[in-house]
């Protein structure tokens, strides 16, 4: 009954269009001031709680890293280094966008910015050199998704956080599931390409490839020095984040000098809007959590579970279903705060690694970026290429079946999550 109330309240509110951090928090209130005897201010009280978690201060930082990188030369640099790498293939400029887009997610951590980064480049690049619209469209809007996946990714660390798992195995277990999304995308952009006949740029010679490659090195070293310090004991996740914001700044305005000091105050004022945006949605998504767990409905459903003798893969199936239907209406964010509680104890009690478990929801949340009417990277898009949102959301389509495809191989592959992390833990 108790699940009932809190989610048929919350979803009735989301199809009014009341806004996620408001339909959670409100939610949270009126189950708590109506349906127990905890004071209201409880609520207050966890809202100021969330600033005292010191995983999620990891999240400010990376975020202003991704305004940095964004502002600065950086996925230029990475662009071009992409073309040369495989823009002489079928369909070049495009498997260049992917493997930008995988690039640039690997040292934003987020999908928005990666969209921004490389499509307001790519997209035009792509239709002045012959390819269909729709098509480039849902080429970037999808590749860029993988800035969740691929690390360091904002999601994981919310993930860590809810269920109190380490961030770093998290960054390390994304790796080779972000190769394989990519490879996906790589494979059947290749074959639509050939099949189509779709242009490619020419071979240019493998001193073009070093050339590009120097020019993008310092953008491509915050990877080892994020993921590298974190593995090699040298930082926390949140120290890394913070090295990274300070790393991505002097790069910006030192290295490549394609953004000035009279710059920085309008990066730092649109890093501290989207910093505020996510950690107001974070902050109501834990009391909504929070009064979950004060009902017990994690134990609760755990034990059915249990009881009715689910196996693994069916209860990850469950998992995948519930996750595709969340993503329809709701922030990453809010839902790994919300259900991942909700899964974890099941997980553990069905013997499924919890570190695993994570790259699944994780991975899910790819998907709910281009899924209408809340994926964020469809209005991204759209607003790149001047499109209406129905439109990029049918070029996005073909692509949204290649994740789950890549999502089904993730989930029932472990070793695919955890090879990485048992080697080097």
């Amino acid at each position: 009954m108790t699940a009932a109330v809190l989610f048929g309240g919350l979803i009735l509110l989301l199809l009014l269009g009341v806004p996620i951090a408001i339909s959670l928090g409100f939610t949270s209130l009126a189950f708590v001031w109506f349906a127990t005897e905890d004071p209201p201010v409880l609520v207050a009280q966890k809202l100021f709680d969330t600033m005292e978690h010191t995983t999620l201060l990891a999240i400010p930082f990376f975020v202003l890293s991704s305004h940095f990188l964004t502002t600065g030369g950086v996925s230029e640099r990475l662009i071009e280094f992409a073309k040369a790498l495989v823009g002489w293939m079928h369909g070049g400029l495009a498997m260049a966008a992917v493997v930008a887009c995988m690039f640039f997610a690997a040292i934003s951590g987020s999908s928005p910015a990666t969209v921004v980064a490389i499509g307001s480049i790519m997209i035009p690049g792509m239709v002045k050199a012959g390819y269909d619209k729709s098509f480039a469209v849902g080429v970037v809007a999808t590749a860029g998704s993988l800035g969740i996946l691929i690390p360091p990714s904002i999601p994981m660390i919310v993930y860590a956080d809810a269920v109190e798992e380490s961030v770093g195995k998290l960054f390390i277990a994304g790796i080779l599931p972000g190769v394989v999304m990519g490879a996906f995308l790589l494979g059947v952009t290749w074959l639509h390409a050939r099949r189509t006949g779709m242009p490619r740029e020419p071979w240019r010679g493998w001193m073009h490839l070093l050339h590009t490659l120097r020019r993008a090195f310092w953008g491509l070293l915050l990877v080892v020095i994020v993921v590298g310090g974190i593995y090699g004991g040298v930082f926390t996740p949140t120290e890394a984040a913070a090295v990274a914001a300070v790393y991505s700044a002097f790069v910006a305005l030192f290295v490549h000098r394609d953004m000035g000091f009279r710059d920085v105050p309008r990066v730092m004022l649109d890093s501290a809007r989207m910093t505020a945006m996510l950690m107001f949605i974070i902050a109501c998504a834990m009391i909504f959590a929070h009064v979950l767990t004060e009902e017990q409905l994690p134990q609760q459903m755990a034990q059915r579970v249990v009881d009715h003798n689910l196996s693994p893969w069916a209860f990850l199936l469950m998992v995948n279903v519930i996750l595709w239907f969340a993503g329809d209406f709701m922030e990453p964010s809010a839902i790994l705060l919300i259900l991942a509680p909700l899964f974890h104890p099941i997980a553990l009690s069905l013997g499924i690694d919890p570190i695993h478990l994570g790259i699944v929801m994780t991975t899910n949340m790819e998907v709910g970026m281009i899924t209408p009417p809340v994926g964020l990277n469809l209005y991204v898009a759209a607003g790149l290429a001047g499109m209406s949102l129905g439109a990029v959301t049918k070029a996005a389509l073909p692509w949204m079946l290649v994740l789950i495809a890549a999502l089904l191989v993730i989930t029932y592959i472990p070793w695919l999550s955890l090879f990485l992390v048992s080697v080097l833990y």
